[in-house]
């Protein structure tokens, strides 16, 4: 087949090569009609948009995307014309933990603040929420959930409304896909209304789509002291982001909280798995051999420190605020960090 496919999708041109397919690798946000005509699949990131400016014409009948979220996937003109597509969800969940870790921990080193205690809000409770809630409750937060969609599937057992999170919640993070239709859009989930209800939200913590949060209401919100110390991962408009919010943000980094080797590896093979399915690849797929980071062994006085060891955000977020205007550099040349998993933790509590 011939196949287009995002250059920064890691391991996946070797692979797709090895199986016998021609490859066009191109930067995500380049790759347009022209480039898409003559090909049987599409492998890309969010930064695609695959509709029908993109897709009208061509012989395009698989895309993966090797990302959690697909927004940037036209799901109704792919079934009106024929073309499977897929995602990679879950692929990230690990890293975005990690992130989630990592922003906490320091922001609690930093301020003097005990965790102990504390009242964290999960909006959002999909793979990555889950293992939010799970991690936070072992360290002794009170884990307060909101998920509407899984509310009305499962019952509202366990789960809160929005309003209860920003009345009582020291700790906000929000982790839901982006959807602007339907029961429960979650496009400016947090909005105005939602900022002028925060009653002791100490940090507040985006790493889901950058809609999710009305940003010029986060700001202002910001500004009068409704709301603590801020960290976005996301944001709207991107790479085009308001200068004057990340100035303001404790962490600030450019849409990066999914990137981990581990991540990036689950992403490429599972968009492979659902092309091998479509096109009846027979066999195993050549996907490279992971190697462990080295060292491979991280000493630490806590858990805490260990996790800062291996992964700290301030650099990415002093890369970002001495350089905004790099944001899409700064994501597409992102040095893959490793998980906690990959190492072996020795901490003396």
């Amino acid at each position: 087949m011939n196949i287009v496919i995002d250059e920064k999708i890691p391991y996946l041109r070797s692979v797709l090569e090895a199986m016998g397919h021609s490859v066009l690798p191109k930067p995500g946000v380049a790759i347009g009609a022209a480039d898409v005509a003559d090909a049987q699949a599409l492998f890309v990131r969010t930064r695609t948009k695959c509709d029908a400016s993109l897709l009208h014409g061509s012989k395009v009948r698989f895309i993966g995307t090797a990302t959690i979220g697909y927004d940037h996937i036209d799901s109704a003109y792919c079934a009106d014309n024929g073309i499977t597509w897929t995602s990679a969800a879950g692929c990230n969940s690990g890293a975005v933990l990690q992130y989630v870790q990592s922003v906490v921990y320091l922001w609690a080193r930093d301020r003097g603040i005990s965790l102990e205690g504390l009242s964290m809000g999960v909006v959002g409770v999909g793979e990555i929420g889950s293992k939010v809630a799970a991690w936070a409750r072992e360290v002794g937060l009170r884990v307060l959930l909101n998920d509407p969609p899984r509310a009305q599937r499962e019952g509202g057992a366990g789960f809160v409304p929005l309003s209860k999170i920003a009345r009582e919640c020291d700790i906000i993070t929000f982790h839901p896909t982006l959807s602007c239709a339907g029961e429960f859009p979650s496009y400016h989930l947090a909005d105005a209304a939602f900022m002028a209800s925060l009653k002791k939200c100490r940090l507040f913590i985006n790493a889901s789509r950058g809609p999710v949060v009305d940003n010029k209401a986060l700001l202002e919100a910001m500004e009068r002291g409704a709301v603590g110390d801020v960290v976005l991962d996301v944001w709207e408009d991107e790479p085009k982001i308001d200068e004057c919010l990340l100035n303001k943000v404790y962490i600030g980094t450019p849409h990066i909280a999914g990137y981990s080797a581990e991540g990036k590896m689950n992403a490429t093979r599972q968009v492979l798995e659902a092309f091998a399915s479509f096109s009846g690849h027979d066999g195993e797929l050549p996907l490279p051999a992971m190697q462990p980071p080295s060292p491979d062994k991280v000493s630490a006085p806590s858990l805490a420190d260990a996790l800062l060891q291996i992964y700290s955000p301030q650099g990415d977020s002093l890369n970002l605020k001495e350089n905004p205007a790099a944001f899409e550099e700064l994501r597409n040349n992102y040095m893959l960090r490793r998980e906690p998993s990959s190492y072996k933790l020795i901490c003396k509590k």
